[in-house]
């Protein structure tokens, strides 16, 4: 039985009104657990019936499910290593929905880590326009990079900075801005007990003045015309309503949006809404604003098409590529040290700005030879390969890859994209009929 400290109850009664003892109620049921399905990857309906678990539908983003709460081993399925959906409380999907992303658009997820909305995001951006993650705590930030690459990102950054210091050096560059801001995390109750004993009234307010802090820094990066949400899973006032209120009273130069999703309950603001697992989430609070003025796009990227690099190993690396692929991967090469990158094709300069990876590596020289790296097959569609394995639940030879093991081979000799059921999931070399496995060994199971 969890028993929630005075100070919260007495809260929660002032925020929920009447419905206080529905969340009464509920506190001691099973945590909601979901996963947003991964369009880079796989079309839901074509995922759902692919899965070996029901699923229902949650109404807090497009492509957003619930899955039963005694579901195990998840993280262990092929589809899960091959980056087709991410595992994620359902309500956590709603700030991504307020966000509206577009294809074509500029995005910044400045408290990223460790990676769910920034999934949801790239699946919405469909390979086009530009996501830029952050994360500022390092092995956080280390974290939020794995999942890129199993995620397929091809258009993204991810660093690893102070929010003050990259969006003053960003300042007016990105369509959109998610600050899903680290909070007191009293959506947390249910999913891990023992936060409740760690809750006081001390740490909530001293996580708004950080919130706001972030979401001062966040206001920068924005745009004429360009918007920004502010998300926390905590419930108080003092960090949501609160912390939102403040920015607008320091900020005239944005305004508030009306919510029309369907979805939580309305708050004491029109521009934000409050989920409680009453309306079917664990807990999640999202506003939406809008900077004033014209719809006008910072002009400082730099933008093109694929360029050549004035580096002799370029035509090593060409070479091997043509071999992978039925038509080298589009975007601006650079080389940095021994590692070969594709780069957006729209992304400002970098320096000074702790950034962890752009765009997709492509690649490592080795003495007179280029190895392909694990991301290069994550990020490409799977008919772009010119050889491909493609196995099913029933081949014993997908745990086999998965454990890091060779197998036999079917394809001719050379690089090799391994799919299951449609899906890449990494890539081996293919040699007289037998695959040497190159799948990454801090991945394997």
């Amino acid at each position: 039985m969890t028993i929630l400290p005075e100070a919260f109850v007495s809260e929660m009664k002032e925020i929920l009104k009447s419905d206080y003892p529905l969340y009464e109620e509920s506190i001691n049921k099973d945590a909601y657990r979901g996963i947003s399905v991964n369009r880079l990857k796989a079309e839901p309906q074509e995922l759902i019936h692919m899965l070996p678990f029901q699923v229902s539908k949650s109404p807090f983003y497009r492509d957003g499910y619930y899955i039963n709460t005694d579901e195990s081993g998840i993280g262990k399925l092929p589809l899960h290593h091959a980056g087709a959906f991410y595992v994620q409380e359902p309500s956590a999907s709603s700030a991504v929905s307020l966000l509206d992303v577009q294809e074509g658009d500029r995005v910044l997820d400045l408290c990223a880590a460790p990676g769910g909305k920034s999934a949801q995001i790239a699946s919405c951006l469909n390979r086009t326009g530009l996501l830029w993650s952050n994360e500022v705590v390092k092995n956080r930030a280390q974290i939020l990079l794995s999942n890129f690459e199993r995620m397929g990102i091809p258009n993204g950054v991810v660093s690893s900075c102070y929010p003050d210091v990259l969006c003053k050096r960003l300042e007016g560059a990105f369509d959109k801005v998610l600050v899903d801001a680290p909070c007191s995390g009293e959506g947390m109750f249910r999913k891990n007990p023992e936060a409740v004993g760690e809750w006081s009234r001390e740490h909530v307010l001293s996580c708004a003045e950080r919130q706001l802090s972030i979401l001062n820094s966040a206001a920068m990066a924005v745009r004429d015309g360009g918007i920004l949400v502010y998300s926390t899973c905590t419930f108080s006032y003092e960090e949501n309503e609160g912390v939102v209120s403040r920015f607008l009273s320091e900020h005239p130069e944005f305004e508030m949006c009306d919510i029309s999703e369907p979805f939580g309950r309305k708050t004491q603001l029109p521009c934000a809404v409050r989920i409680t697992p009453i309306e079917g989430g664990e807990g999640h609070f999202a506003a939406k604003l809008r900077r004033r003025g014209e719809a006008l796009r910072g002009s400082f990227f730099i933008s093109g098409k694929a360029q050549s690099v004035k580096d002799s190993r370029m035509t090593i690396a060409k070479k091997e590529l043509s071999d992978i692929f039925k038509d080298i991967p589009e975007g601006r090469y650079e080389i940095a040290g021994d590692k070969l990158y594709i780069m957006p094709e729209e992304i400002p300069e970098l320096g000074g700005l702790n950034v962890i990876r752009a765009g997709v590596l492509a690649g490592e020289f080795r003495k007179n030879r280029f190895e392909p790296a694990h991301s290069l097959f994550m990020s490409s569609p799977p008919d772009s390969f010119r050889r491909v394995l493609d196995l099913c639940d029933a081949d014993s030879r997908v745990y086999d890859f998965l454990h890091g093991m060779e197998t036999d081979c079917e394809t001719e000799n050379g690089y090799t994209a391994v799919l299951y059921s449609g899906i890449v999931m990494g890539f081996g070399k293919c040699s007289d009929h037998r695959l040497k496995n190159k799948y990454p060994k801090g991945l394997r199971i």
